[in-house]
C-alpha cells in the first residue's frame, strides 16, 4: 500500500510541521507514505498520480468512523495498484471537477476546518487506521 496526501499550502508553523512529520514517520512503519504540498488548484490536480485511488476531503463527503476509515482504506488499497491519494484543498476547497472525478469523497467533520489542521487530523487518522488494521493498541474503539 502507498498513501499520498496532497495538500494546497505549506505547513509554515514549526509545531504543525513537527506533528505532521511525526505522523508520516509513524505511518511509514506500516506502508509507504508521502506528503506533497502544492501552491494551488492546478498543482493539486497535476500532483494526482495517474493510477491512484483518489479520495477528496470534502465537508459534504461520507462520514466514517475511525474503524470505517480503516476498512475503507484497506478496500481502496486493493484497487489501482495499492496507491491511495488524499486531496486537501485550500481556502476555497477542492475544485468541483477534481472532486467529482475522485473515486471517493470523505468528511473529517461537519465543521469547517482550516486546511492545515485538516491535514494533521487526516495524518493521525491514517496512522490510527494502520494500527486498527494490525490490531495494535493505539486505537481505543
Amino acid at each position: 500500500m502507498k498513501l499520498t496526501v496532497v495538500a494546497v499550502g505549506k505547513l509554515k508553523s514549526e509545531a504543525l510541521r513537527a506533528v505532521a512529520n511525526d505522523y508520516v514517520a509513524r505511518i511509514r512503519r506500516y506502508v509507504s507514505c508521502e506528503e506533497r504540498e502544492v501552491k494551488g488548484d492546478r498543482e493539486l490536480q497535476a500532483a494526482v498520480p495517474k493510477e491512484a485511488f483518489v479520495v477528496a476531503l470534502e465537508v459534504r463527503g461520507d462520514v466514517l468512523s475511525s474503524e470505517g476509515l480503516a476498512k475503507s482504506l484497506e478496500g481502496w488499497a486493493s484497487r489501482k495498484k495499492g496507491s491511495v491519494v488524499f486531496l486537501i484543498g485550500g481556502a476555497e476547497g477542492i475544485p468541483r471537477a477534481l472532486s467529482a472525478a475522485a473515486d471517493a469523497r470523505i468528511s473529517l467533520s461537519s465543521l469547517t476546518l482550516p486546511h492545515r489542521l485538516a491535514r494533521i487530523i487526516l495524518l493521525e487518522q491514517l496512522y490510527r487506521s494502520m494500527t486498527i488494521l494490525r490490531g495494535e493498541p493505539y486505537a481505543r474503539e
